[in-house]
């Protein structure tokens, strides 16, 4: 029986629609959040083998916004890529073509997390032109190089594993109640026994939501072969990061480190959160993007 969401009460406050997009012939299907007629468009990018279920508490904690939340080609509800692999590349163009499919007005803010960040930086270097870039618990370095590499060389062999198994056996594999419990618990650092019951319960729900076995392993091993701070210096966008004092992916000091390769970015680390601050924290990270957004940005020369 899923478990109660604590930003249920905050989420069902603002209205949504759910919508689709032929992109490329495959339709990705999103979540549209607020007044179509808002000021600012913000569009949400969510990390991997998530769906737009996952950012939906930072939802709850906006007001005044128009939210886009699409789910991944092949993640969620939404078809698989038709003409590229699910990599870097193959995403940061979907991400760029939804954009102008979706054609939205105003002030326009892009949104990335986790994975996301990725593909969301990806796309701005390569010519996506945001009014404003927000990552949130951004990869700002290669993920075997974390502070628990170890747990993320045990998560290749998993994929490894699932992709030399015969491809139903692989496919459950992937799927294995057990694994996905295992992963939960080792990213949740909440103390909270009811709000841990519920990250689990939505990695449960969730989290294997996917099309199939390809997209899974393709987008892992993009997930572990790029980070943001290949893309940053070919960013001119103005840029906030959101980083996590406890991530286990990517260490503080490596967050400090990406933010001045970027021509404009501010960062802030929440104490005491690790790579799940949309769940653990979606106040403060909102908080934090609401400042943002409402300091002006300064005048061009």
């Amino acid at each position: 029986m899923p478990v109660v969401s604590p930003y249920a009460e905050q989420l069902d406050r603002i209205p949504v629609q759910e919508r689709a997009l032929l992109v490329d012939g495959a339709e990705t299907r999103f979540w549209d959040y607020g007044s179509p007629d808002a000021a600012t468009t913000i569009v949400m990018v969510h990390g991997f083998r998530g769906d737009h279920h996952g950012l939906e508490p930072v939802v709850a904690q906006l007001s005044g916004f128009r939210i886009v939340a699409p789910d991944l080609p092949g993640f969620g509800s939404s078809a698989p890529l038709t003409i590229s692999a699910h990599s870097v590349d193959g995403y940061a163009a979907w991400l760029g073509r939804f954009m102008e499919a979706l054609a939205p007005t105003g002030r326009i803010v892009l949104l990335g997390h986790s994975f996301g960040s990725i593909v969301s930086s990806a796309a701005v270097a390569g010519g996506l032109r945001p009014d404003d870039l927000v990552l949130i618990n951004p990869i700002a370095a290669p993920a075997l190089q974390g502070p628990r590499g170890v747990l993320t060389r045990l998560a290749v062999f998993y994929y490894w594993s699932s992709a030399k198994l015969p491809r139903r056996l692989g496919f459950a594999f992937l799927r294995n109640k057990g694994v996905v419990r295992i992963m939960s618990v080792a990213m949740a650092k909440t103390k909270d026994p009811s709000l841990r019951r519920w990250i689990h319960d939505q990695h449960d729900q969730y989290f294997s939501a996917f099309s199939d076995r390809e997209v899974v392993l393709e987008s892992f091993t993009a997930s572990v072969s790029h980070d943001v701070s290949e893309y940053a210096d070919r960013i001119p966008t103005r840029t906030l990061l959101i980083a996590a004092e406890r991530d286990d992916i990517t260490p503080v000091a490596a967050q400090f480190v990406l933010a001045e390769r970027f021509a404009d970015a501010q960062l802030h680390v929440i104490p005491g959160v690790g790579h799940l601050i949309h769940y653990e924290e979606p106040h403060d990270a909102a908080a934090r993007l609401t400042t943002f957004l409402a300091a002006e940005p300064p005048a061009d020369d």
